[in-house]
């Protein structure tokens, strides 16, 4: 089986500019390709995680990948999927955010002896001569074509900044840049990127007279058409102090039944055909075991089989009912956290993130939705006395610690 036809078979491939040429070039590993990745936070998150194993088989088969840290398009912001104008950020954050992705991207691709790179298009952009890139670059887009893209008819209604309208320029030039750089010849990205991919595919033909290819993955989508990696606390995140190793575990442990079989396909690395035999059996407990295993390849994968195995043991205690696990989440107070050498239930609830705020925290609790050391609390005036442990218990699968400093 090639890489390309696994692609497909995992259901990864979603748009693709030229199938055969993109086919070939990435089965005879003659592929240099890049994703691009805006640092609008200081962690990469659930959301980059298809973009990241895809760079990683491509690798595997001998394609060189391009990480490319959007630093001088984070200064626009990219108005695709969004309702609403992006906050600005400073160079500084930006360049904070940057060095943050490097460190966890290395654990997906390795970028040893040039085998991958990572390239920042502030070093480009943030130079650029306004009247030269309008006449250069400007006179090969056409406003009518542009305002054609979903990315913009969405914004079109609340109002879209003259900004925000330069982005498709901006993915273009930098596809355009990388390909005279790097022989950069093709760019993947989510589904919501498709615009602006063939924008750059078509500036590269204009201004160089060469072929350049695009190709968009799916995107990562519940059985309820949503897309995955958001929870109450957020966002679910790859940096394991923003999300546990053990909560990330959690997260895809809890998936719905419907999509433990996709996830698998799109995101691990387990043979396909083990998961197609895993498909053609699941019923009852079978769903349980392809969570685990889902669970397990992604924690492993992002935080390395130590954290991943502490994980899965933890949750097999704590599910089990064998008693409780110190690899648990858990949360530390002090003295100054008391009154009176209590606190209360709904402070309580939110200074361990099992709640983002004290309504959220009240209505759960009214509703039955809290078990603290075994006992259901529902009076939301409730405080505590933490002497020793002190077990919360959030719905039916939610499990966390709580210690005196």
């Amino acid at each position: 089986m090639t890489t390309f036809e696994e692609l497909k078979r995992r259901g990864l491939l979603a748009q693709l500019t030229d199938e055969k040429e993109i086919e070939e070039l990435i089965n005879t590993g003659k592929a240099t390709f890049y994703i691009g990745f805006d640092p609008t936070a200081d962690s990469l998150h659930v959301g980059h995680f298809m973009a990241l194993c895809l760079m990683k088989r491509l690798q595997m088969a001998g394609n060189k990948p391009i990480v490319l840290i959007g630093g001088g398009t984070a200064m626009i912001g990219d108005p695709s999927g969004k309702t609403d104008m992006r906050k600005m950020m400073t160079p500084e954050t930006i360049q904070h955010n940057v060095d943050c992705f490097k460190k966890q991207m290395s654990r997906f691709i390795d970028f040893s002896e040039d085998k991958a790179i990572i390239v920042n298009n502030a070093d480009w952009l943030m130079n650029l001569n306004y009247i030269e890139l309008l006449r250069d670059v400007g006179a090969c887009f056409s406003v009518n074509r542009m305002l054609t893209a979903e990315c913009y008819k969405q914004r079109m209604e609340r109002g879209l900044s003259f900004l925000e309208f330069n982005y498709m320029i901006m993915q273009s030039y930098d596809f355009l840049e990388l390909y005279k750089r790097y022989g950069c010849n093709m760019q993947f990205g989510g589904d919501d990127q498709w615009s602006n991919m063939l924008g750059g595919t078509e500036l590269i033909r204009r201004k160089l007279g060469k072929d350049a290819y695009a190709m968009t993955i799916t995107l990562l989508l519940n059985s309820e058409g949503k897309k995955m990696g958001k929870t109450e606390k957020g966002a679910v995140w790859l940096d394991p102090e923003k999300t546990t190793p053990y909560d990330f575990f959690q997260y895809w442990r809890n998936v719905a039944d419907a999509d433990v079989i996709k996830c698998l396909k799109m995101l691990t690395f387990v043979p396909i055909e083990e998961i197609e035999e895993m498909e053609n059996n699941m019923e009852g407990a079978e769903y349980n075991k392809a969570k685990e295993l889902l669970a397990y390849e992604l924690t492993k994968l992002v935080h390395g089989q130590e954290e991943a195995d502490k994980a899965l043991e933890s949750a097999k205690n704590i599910f089990s009912g064998a008693g409780v696990s110190e690899n648990m989440p858990t949360t530390e107070l002090t003295a100054d956290d008391l009154a009176d050498g209590q606190i209360g239930l709904l402070n309580l609830l939110v200074k361990t993130k099992l709640c983002p705020s004290v309504s959220e925290a009240r209505r759960l609790v009214q509703q039955g939705g809290i078990t603290v050391n075994n006992e259901k609390i529902s009076d939301p005036k409730t405080f505590l006395s933490i002497d020793g442990e002190v077990i919360i218990k959030k719905g039916k699968k939610i499990y966390h610690k709580v210690i005196m400093k």
